[in-house]
């Protein structure tokens, strides 16, 4: 079988990785030619276009950076001659969703909706968590693909937009729990304690998170910020997020504030720094640093 692959940024390229690295023969296209080029080295067949790569693969993925791009990427797929099934990837919230299944059922074409989380280096170690909603039998026919790419796969629904929707709300939860360990975080080393002992107090107490045990450990007490994803990608979930709450007339209350956290960020030049970075707002405002410190 065939399978195309559209999107090779930090995301899209580890994804693929893991797919290539199973026999899976590709057909890639990417704008960025450097992107491209290991897979073409590794046997991928480079192809013109999205949609050279619909008329050559029956199942295509897509991994793509914003609903703007993911739409415009599906008109072309949606001409294909060959593609059955288009996997999209993308976190670009269920309205968009909605969109991009409607115009490829016009074709033909069955949508699955199949958001990630656990970032490139979770892609790259195979050990994502893939949330997937669509007809059955598609979900049958790309299972097997599916579980080369995640550690977890959970299906969630036949409809797409449910695997949107239920990766808004784990990102929704993921963005309060940096912001809130990063302000706390932040007083502690104000009032003089030491950070490294700071999260392992917490990690084994009630105030537990994603972001103290695993992103502050690596990326904010090394000081490296490399996590691997961008501040811009967690304000745009989050954006996303918040408008599947005000389409359900549901309050959010707490969310709007981490809204406005993560939006200062981006507007104090940290876009397309790594997500981590984000503290080194609250960081600046205090006047100290979450770093550890250097053995005595």
């Amino acid at each position: 079988m065939h399978v195309g692959f559209l999107g090779l940024g930090q995301m899209g390229a580890a994804i693929a990785e893991r797919l290539q690295a199973s026999g899976t023969r590709l057909h890639v296209y990417d704008p960025n030619e450097v992107a491209l080029a290991p897979f073409v080295v590794r046997g991928a067949v480079d192809e013109a276009s999205p949609r050279a790569v619909a008329d050559a693969a029956e199942i295509v993925f897509a991994c793509l950076p914003d609903a703007a791009v993911s739409e415009r990427v599906a008109e072309e797929v949606a001409q294909g001659g060959a593609v059955r099934i288009y996997v999209e990837m993308s976190t670009i919230g269920s309205p968009a969703l909605g969109r991009i299944a409607g115009r490829m059922h016009d074709r033909g074409i069955t949508v699955l909706d199949c958001p990630v989380s656990g970032g490139p280096k979770g892609a790259r170690a195979g050990t994502l968590t893939v949330i997937v909603a669509g007809p059955p039998p598609a979900r049958d026919t790309v299972r097997p693909l599916l579980q080369q790419i995640g550690r977890s796969v959970f299906e969630v629904g036949d409809q797409p937009g449910q695997a949107q929707l239920m990766k808004l709300v784990n990102n929704l939860i993921n963005a309060a729990n940096m912001a809130t360990a990063f302000e706390a975080l932040v007083l502690g080393a104000k009032g003089g304690l030491d950070p490294a002992q700071m999260v392992d107090v917490i990690n084994v107490s009630t105030g537990r998170n994603s972001a103290t045990q695993d992103k502050v450990p690596k990326s904010v007490l090394t000081g490296s910020f490399d996590y691997g994803a961008s501040l811009a990608t967690m304000l745009k979930d989050v954006v996303l997020g918040l408008a599947e709450a005000e389409a359900r007339d549901v309050p959010m209350w707490v969310h709007g504030s981490v809204e406005q956290l993560w939006r200062f960020g981006a507007q104090q030049g940290l876009g397309r720094a790594d997500f981590t970075a984000l503290i080194k707002v609250l960081e600046g405002w205090a006047g100290v640093e979450v770093r550890a410190r250097p053995p005595s």
